[in-house]
């Protein structure tokens, strides 16, 4: 199939941030930043840099990883991946809820380096670095001497197999003056070291810098043309540009991958921060230009690569014994408390003590939203007897920001609508009495309007409340903790705390695009 001649940007829609692109002859793979989701560091692959699949999570195992206790935006940061001699590496971030005491020292971020023989793994099981540190990259100077670059332009040499620190990080050049200078990469090119960072913070205003230097360990001269990758127009529909990585193509073009955030009706990124791809030319004094140096584009001439699409999984009727890719859960599941093999056909998730808002709720299943216009559905049987049994869909942007649909029991069936805003939670809306306990859910999003139906099989849909102005599920309109992620949708089930195991069985999940 010939490809359009454009695409537009954001290539990879809602929460992909913090990318990091290989390419592996003709096959790009790329990973991107989980936080508090389980399974970890989620892995896509491309044959032509706009396409992508999901194919993997690099941490798939309970015993590899812990995240049972984290906050929201901690847990797993800025994943970088490389490939050298054969072997996949990717190194990440970490982000502890405190100081802990390792090896002598006081630490509250981990630097983790996990290696594959496949893109897709498996991976191995964690290793840790324990340097301070956020958003560690692999670098293999000519030599084959290993480092890990970590932010503020700090170099550390690691030991063959990269397995621990063979030496004090080194500061290469801390950027250009800018706060939070993060994002770290180093490439070596005709001669040069190439080291960039991402500097202005993760928000608006975000962007993308670099220096070089004929030595490793510098001086380091700045780019001329810096920011080399930044938003200036604050009306453009793509913000927050920054935390970018350069990939040479099999045919010799350079492109860089880099997060951005789209606004939703104002300043408000809903969708978390996603995945762009620009071009990249180099001058002929050796520097580079994004874009030319206009900024982030919306729309933009394809690379020069046979076109391979691949179909979006937009429904889910639990047939297999597996969950897809697409689904997340809300830090590591109970593996107890869910099954696609109990009643095949289903996905059933039994209710457990802790709701939504709890960290010790188990199996909240969720999957990315990637429009700002868009409709999700679901058809659930669950049979509850006690007050406080309920099950539903659920929009969950964290512990303090979500808005879920549910069949619950309280003196008798009833579907209710129950919002969290910054931890301040309400009942919207309630149905009468309800006499079946088949039912299907549904949610209509309007870019800030969020619309909840129900009904059963012989009745038309009822509206059981909306929420005119959803901005709390936005990295700006959440006020309590930190807030990089973005907002997902799926489903849940909890029992009020009274340690009733009740199944709620999912016949299938729908998401139908919008704009």
């Amino acid at each position: 199939m010939k490809q359009a001649p454009f695409y537009t940007n954001p290539v990879l829609t809602g929460f992909f941030p913090d990318p990091s692109v290989v390419r592996v002859g003709e096959d790009y793979y790329m990973v991107n930043s989980t936080f508090e989701y389980f399974p970890a560091i989620v892995i896509s692959h491309s044959r032509d840099l706009v396409h992508w699949e999901i194919i993997g999570h690099a941490i798939t195992r309970d015993d590899y990883l812990d995240l049972s206790g984290i906050d929201d935006s901690h847990g797993v940061w800025a994943p970088d991946l490389s490939y050298h001699n054969g072997k996949f590496y990717i190194f990440a971030t970490l982000r502890l809820n405190g100081e802990i005491a390792e090896a002598g020292r006081k630490i509250i971020r981990r630097q983790m380096i996990l290696t594959a023989d496949r893109p897709e793994g498996p991976y191995s099981k964690p290793l840790f670095v324990d340097v301070d540190g956020i958003d560690p990259s692999h670098f293999v100077d000519d030599d084959g001497t290993h480092y890990m670059v970590l932010h503020q332009g700090r170099l550390l040499r690691l030991n063959r197999d990269c397995s621990a620190a063979a030496g004090e990080p080194v500061t290469l050049w801390q950027g250009t003056g800018g706060k939070s200078p993060e994002g770290p990469h180093l490439l070596k090119k005709d001669g040069f070291y190439y080291l960039m960072l991402a500097e202005g913070g993760t928000e608006y205003g975000h962007r993308v810098t670099m220096a070089r230097s004929r030595n490793l360990y510098g001086p380091y001269e700045p780019s001329p043309y810096n920011p080399v990758l930044t938003q200036t127009d604050p009306d453009a529909p793509i913000q927050r540009a920054g935390h970018g990585k350069l990939v040479q193509t099999q045919g010799g073009d350079w492109w860089m991958v880099y997060l951005c955030g789209r606004p939703n009706q104002g300043r408000f990124t809903t969708l978390g921060r996603e995945t762009a791809l620009d071009p990249v030319r180099w001058t002929e004094d050796g520097w580079l230009l994004v874009n030319e140096g206009k900024g982030p584009s919306a729309i933009q001439t394809v690379p020069g690569l046979p076109a391979v699409r691949y179909a979006e999984r937009f429904r889910d009727d639990f047939d297999s014994v597996k969950l897809s890719f697409d689904w997340q859960f809300v830090r590591n599941p109970d593996p107890a408390a869910w099954s696609l093999k109990e009643r095949p056909g289903y996905l059933r998730i039994l209710t457990g003590n802790a709701a939504p808002g709890s960290k010790e709720a188990r199996n909240i299943i969720l999957r990315r939203e990637k429009h700002h216009r868009y409709s999700a559905g679901l058809k659930l049987e669950f049979h509850p007897g006690c007050n406080g049994e309920e099950a539903g869909l659920i929009c969950y942007r964290g512990l303090y920001s979500f808005i879920a649909l549910c069949l619950i029991y309280e003196n008798g069936l009833k579907v209710r609508l129950i919002e969290n805003r910054n931890n301040i939670r309400r009942c919207l809306g309630e149905s009468e009495s309800i006499r079946r306990n088949q039912l299907f859910l549904r949610v209509s999003v309007d870019r800030q309007l969020r619309e909840f139906y129900y009904r059963d099989e012989l009745q038309n849909w009822k509206m059981v409340g909306r929420v005119d102005d959803a901005s709390f599920l936005s990295d700006e309109g959440i006020t309590i903790g930190k807030h990089h992620t973005g907002t997902l949708v799926g489903m849940y089930a909890a029992n009020g705390g009274n340690g009733n195991r009740v199944a709620a069985d999912f016949d299938w999940f729908e998401y139908c695009p919008g704009e």
